[in-house]
């Protein structure tokens, strides 16, 4: 990866418009990621973690620096080297803006890499803090899952101060080499004033199990890419998304499952709540090249509309080149249920309270599918945390 190719292409490449198709319905015309600096007088700590967990390594990173304070001895679990020969394998950047800004000026990243046969019995737990008012933050996260491995990384995007702005943009990518498993969670909860671009791309080899989980509940604005590469025989795949937006919020995701071998399968399943003047944008797309017979595919997004004002745009596909395949997929937008908020309201329950009732059973099954409890737990109370309390 050349950084001086990467600057180049990053200066060629416009901030997209909304005549691109993955950007036609988030409008980036008031953002200019010029306008945000690499250096400043950072915040003293972090916010506290939405997170109560036990683990085997931890990393804080800010605009300013990595620190890891505890790291499993049997494990590489180290600052990333540019060098890194898998570095940029995954995603590329010369295409993407935003990618080609990371590949081009990243200082902090992280290198996980689990030997063969390893079982982590705690999670690896990485937190992401913008600390800086208007400063950028890039970062960079490379893990790899050898043969037989099994453990579980926490990626928290957080701001030290709710009231901080900047501009976040992450490139993470996960190798899950065969028959391993990885339990890879990422929320983000950055301030409101926080634009947050995130390209994420797992490749899941023979046998393989990859078990993702993501969280956005905060930021102003951008886009979070998502793409599972299911490359040999066997793997699977299952992504588990739950979203809360409100205020002026517009989140938008764009992912991508791509079976390239046969007798894959993967699960996607996302839903988001929505209040206020929020936005929400899912595109999601199932590719089935021409030799991934016997795929097994599923995609769906759903979404529960608070406010009279609120938009979502849920925009499911399918690619399908092969000729023995299941593929489905579901994609809703509804109003709270006036029957059911009246029922509960009707037996003494305070609107706010019902409104949580009825938006904690719209996530019931979402949050089901989280193995580990700690992000259940944390997952839903940042859910419910988002109905006002009068």
């Amino acid at each position: 990866m050349s950084r001086s190719e990467a600057l180049e292409r990053y200066r060629e490449l416009p901030v997209p418009g909304t005549t691109e198709e993955h950007w036609r319905f988030t409008d980036l015309k008031d953002f200019d990621p010029e306008a945000f600096a690499g250096n400043g007088a950072a915040a003293e700590a972090p916010t506290q973690s939405m997170l109560e967990l036990d683990v085997a390594g931890v990393v804080t990173v800010t605009e300013t620096g990595i620190e890891i304070s505890r790291a499993p001895s049997e494990i590489r679990f180290e600052p990333l080297d540019q060098a890194h020969s898998r570095l940029g394998e995954l995603v590329g950047w010369r295409d993407d803006k935003f990618a080609a800004h990371n590949a081009a000026v990243w200082e902090h990243g992280l290198l996980v890499h689990v030997p063969a046969g390893l079982e982590l019995d705690r999670p690896l737990y990485v937190r992401v803090a913008n600390a800086i008012e208007g400063g950028s933050l890039f970062w960079r996260l490379l893990v790899i899952a050898e043969e037989g491995s099994r453990f579980s990384l926490i990626e928290e995007y957080a701001s030290v101060d709710p009231s901080l702005s900047g501009y976040s943009n992450a490139v993470v990518e996960l190798f899950v080499e065969q028959a391993a498993k990885l339990e890879y969670v990422s929320l983000q909860n950055f301030s409101r004033e926080t634009w947050h671009f995130a390209s994420h791309h797992a490749r899941v080899e023979r046998d393989a199990e990859l078990d993702w989980v993501s969280g956005g509940f905060g930021s102003k604005k951008g886009k979070v890419r998502i793409q599972n590469d299911l490359a040999g025989p066997g793997a699977t795949s299952r992504v588990t998304g739950a979203y809360f937006a409100d205020g002026e919020q517009h989140l938008d995701y764009d992912t991508f499952q791509e079976h390239i071998a046969p007798n894959t399968e993967s699960d996607f399943a996302f839903k988001g709540a929505l209040r206020d003047h929020a936005t929400a944008v899912w595109r999601g797309m199932i590719r089935v090249e021409e030799n991934a017979q016997k795929t097994n595919a599923y995609q769906e997004c759903r979404n529960l509309m608070l406010s009279p004002t609120t938009h979502a745009v849920p925009i499911p596909g399918l690619e399908i080149l092969a000729n023995d395949v299941r593929c489905t997929h579901g994609a809703t937008v509804g109003r709270v249920d006036r029957e059911q908020l009246f029922y509960l309201m009707a037996r003494g329950l305070p609107r706010p309270e019902a409104e949580r009732l009825i938006v904690r059973g719209f996530f019931q099954d979402v949050l089901d599918r989280i193995e580990l409890e700690p992000v259940r737990e944390a997952v839903t109370a940042a859910l419910e945390a988002r109905i006002p309390q009068a």
